[in-house]
């Protein structure tokens, strides 16, 4: 072996893991664009600048390549948003933040909740471990507990999305610009309120 092999094969890790990051990033606006089926495993290797064919080596087919951008979306949405399961009002509006701020998040899972009836096992662990940890809430008396934790979970996450998803006929009867900086702050407040009182101890 040369020396100057050494140094070229040191290198290749590195390189290989930024173009898979190059890649997922790629996937991740493609899906997020135009969903599973639309998608192009073309134009995401064009977006990365990358050879097509190390995105089959690197993550295999599409359908393993988008198991692999919702893990990631997993990952990031959990740092960005801790889950704080005595303090579900904090957690809601930090995700309301989240999703306001991050609209390709919210495309990306209504896609996923469109094309894929089956959950993934990220996905199955990372709602059991957020399902485990509220019921462990209840338990210890730090929230109100008669409500189910499953159902109580189910509502807050549906809460926190509740004007960002709502029906256009609704939005349009808060005026011209339901998305308004002063809209969206009255209704962060209101959910606030809303979880804390179905949250609050009796």
């Amino acid at each position: 072996m040369s020396q100057t092999e050494a140094p070229a094969r040191a290198g290749r890790p590195k390189d290989s893991a930024a173009t898979k990051e190059l890649l997922l990033a790629a996937a991740t606006e493609e899906f997020s664009e135009y969903g599973l089926a639309g998608a192009r495993i073309d134009r995401i290797a064009a977006r990365a600048g990358a050879n097509k064919r190390l995105l089959y080596v690197y993550f295999g087919d599409k359908d393993e390549l988008f198991d692999a951008v919702l893990a990631r979306q997993i990952d990031v949405l959990a740092e960005a948003v801790p889950l704080t399961p005595d303090d579900l009002a904090a957690f809601a509006a930090a995700r309301f933040d989240y999703v306001l701020a991050n609209p390709q998040a919210a495309r990306l899972a209504a896609w996923r909740a469109f094309e894929r009836a089956e959950p993934t096992d990220a996905e199955q662990r990372s709602y059991k471990a957020k399902v485990n940890a509220i019921a462990k809430a209840q338990r210890d008396g730090k929230i109100y507990g008669a409500i189910p934790a499953m159902d109580l979970f189910a509502i807050v996450l549906r809460m926190t999305e509740s004007w960002l998803s709502a029906p256009p006929a609704l939005r349009a009867v808060a005026g011209k610009d339901p998305l308004s900086s002063a809209r969206l702050r009255q209704h962060r407040a209101a959910l606030i309120d809303a979880v804390r009182r179905i949250t609050a101890l009796r």
